[in-house]
């Protein structure tokens, strides 16, 4: 099951590769984006797979700019963005958004050509905050798996804060499982806690 939520979730988050924003609404981003990263995966999945670095990379390059990170970390943190220090709110929306990179360009490479369908976008002019609504169809048959994007507008850009899959909510998800794991560590050992997981995923294979 979780398996199956990273590897949708990692759809949602690397579709969104560069596209030109000024202009375009955020079902117009979306899309644009489909079209052009689906030759990307197929093209490098080899290379993908073979060195994880270069996936990095590719994500870290052109995914985050698209992404509002730190506002994803505030709901996330919910209670304790608002207790915390900013030191300890640079260091976790640093930690967060390394481990959601890793994790989901991970889970993208089992990725297999799942067709995506785009549901009526609607929105009123004026509007701050819109959700792009599409389905992931299972090559496999069954129910569509509901993919939903959370945008909101900022100085001029459209940028993701949120992603749900299946009905559940990224930023949900992420604040129940760290409001347990702070009740036990505290936040300074939550942040901790990551990044030591990262740094493992970093560190090279002992021979």
């Amino acid at each position: 099951m979780m398996k199956r939520y990273r590897v949708y979730a990692a759809i949602a988050l690397f579709w969104l590769l560069p596209v030109a924003m000024a202009g375009n609404s955020p079902d117009q981003i979306v899309r644009q984006a489909t079209d052009e990263i689906l030759p990307l995966l197929k093209k490098n999945h080899d290379l993908y797979e073979k060195d994880h670095a270069k996936l990095y990379a590719m994500v870290y390059e052109r995914i985050l700019p698209y992404f509002d990170f730190r506002a994803m970390s505030k709901l996330v943190l919910a209670r304790h963005w608002r207790r915390a220090t900013e030191d300890q709110r640079r260091r976790f929306t640093e930690a967060f958004r390394d481990l959601l990179v890793r994790t989901y360009a991970t889970a993208l490479l089992n990725y297999t050509n799942e067709e995506i369908l785009f549901l009526p976008f609607h929105a009123k002019p004026g509007d701050k905050r819109v959700t792009v609504k599409t389905e992931v169809k299972r090559s496999g048959g069954g129910a569509n798996i509901p993919l939903y994007y959370s945008f909101y507008y900022k100085n001029g850009e459209w940028k993701i804060y949120d992603v749900s899959i299946d009905g559940v909510s990224m930023v949900t998800n992420y604040r129940g499982v760290y409001a347990e794991r702070i009740k036990k560590l505290g936040l300074d050992g939550l942040i901790a806690d990551i990044s030591a997981g990262e740094a493992q995923k970093r560190a090279p294979a002992s021979t």
